[in-house]
């Protein structure tokens, strides 16, 4: 199978390209999208390619194009939303959580409500407690939506032409730091399904649980690890809504043990989702306590050393696989 090797932002540009050229009812709105390429490029060549109707820049008013978006989607249009930046979805989570996500079922399956939000998602580097929010686990509580938060350029690509051409709302999370992230992108990619995980490198000691930039922190984690003779399987989950509870089960089976590693505060979320699930649907096949890995339960701090103290780093990864690996053994 040919290969190219793309950058994360140029995976999602061509997707999204791909599925404007594919049907017309396509088109993207937000801020600094078509004249200024958009605020990490990742829009870069397609006001020109496809015109100020179909690329459309919009005020700094969130909640208005939000709005405007999922009026478009009721009535048959297929808008991508993009936010500058997740931490700006906040005004606009009613248009989310009372409009994008509850038109179908309110209109008893009348309505659909076929739209993309995405744009960079958590922390980035040194953008200050208010733009560094993890918003994943705020979303992934609301039915009628789906979230998908991508790791490497191939799933960006086709977990974007799925969520494209999904009927129901899709909460697409990307983040800052991978924007550049090059990696291998088949030249016949189609769709990838929503709700699939992938086993980014198998292991029998311990399941490491995490996805997009985390994913990356457990590869680095698990590749320091084997050198200690610890085998990690990474458990890249992709979506969060749907998750894919069978591939969770299946790995948590052969290894017996289980770290979820995410950026978030460590109330609740999906970290804490992922461990309910383990514990009710494997526990039979545990051999430890389910840990987890996460943001330190504070504002995300400025200052850089501090930043990084709070964010979950490898080194903490691997001081937590000890600790669950340790239980049970001889």
């Amino acid at each position: 199978m040919a290969t190219r090797v793309l950058r994360f932002r140029e995976a999602l540009r061509e997707a999204m390209v791909e599925e404007m050229e594919r049907d017309s009812r396509v088109f993207l709105m937000g801020e600094e999208v078509g004249h200024y390429q958009g605020a990490y490029k990742v829009s870069e060549g397609m006001l020109e390619r496809f015109g100020d109707k179909r690329v459309i820049d919009t005020p700094i008013a969130e909640s208005g194009f939000a709005g405007i978006g999922v009026g478009a989607a009721m009535v048959g249009l297929r808008p991508i939303i993009e936010f500058m930046t997740w931490n700006f979805s906040a005004v606009a989570f009613d248009q989310i959580l009372n409009n994008a996500a509850k038109v179908r079922q309110m209109s008893g399956g009348q309505l659909t409500c076929p739209i993309v939000f995405r744009g960079p998602n958590a922390s980035a580097r040194q953008v200050g407690s208010q733009h560094s929010h993890a918003m994943e686990h705020f979303y992934a509580t609301v039915p009628g939506v789906k979230v998908v938060a991508p790791a490497f350029p191939k799933d960006a690509k086709g977990l974007m032409k799925a969520a494209i051409r999904d009927d129901n709302p899709v909460l697409y999370m990307e983040s800052e730091t991978l924007y550049s992230v090059k990696g291998d992108v088949p030249d016949d990619l189609d769709v990838i399904p929503l709700g699939e995980a992938q086993i980014v490198r198998p292991g029998v000691d311990v399941t490491l649980v995490s996805y997009s930039r985390m994913t990356h922190v457990c590869v680095e984690a698990a590749a320091a690890l084997e050198k200690e003779g610890i085998s990690c399987e990474v458990l890249d989950l992709r979506s969060l809504r749907p998750l894919d509870e069978g591939a969770l089960v299946a790995s948590v089976k052969k290894t017996h043990r289980c770290v979820v590693v995410h950026e978030g505060w460590p109330y609740g979320g999906v970290g804490a989702e992922v461990a309910d699930r383990v514990q009710r649907l494997a526990f039979d096949w545990l051999d430890a306590p389910i840990l987890r890995v996460s943001s330190l339960d504070v504002p995300m701090p400025y200052n850089r050393t501090l930043e990084d103290l709070c964010m979950p780093q490898a080194s903490r990864v691997i001081a937590t696989v000890k600790k669950t690996v340790s239980r049970g053994r001889a």
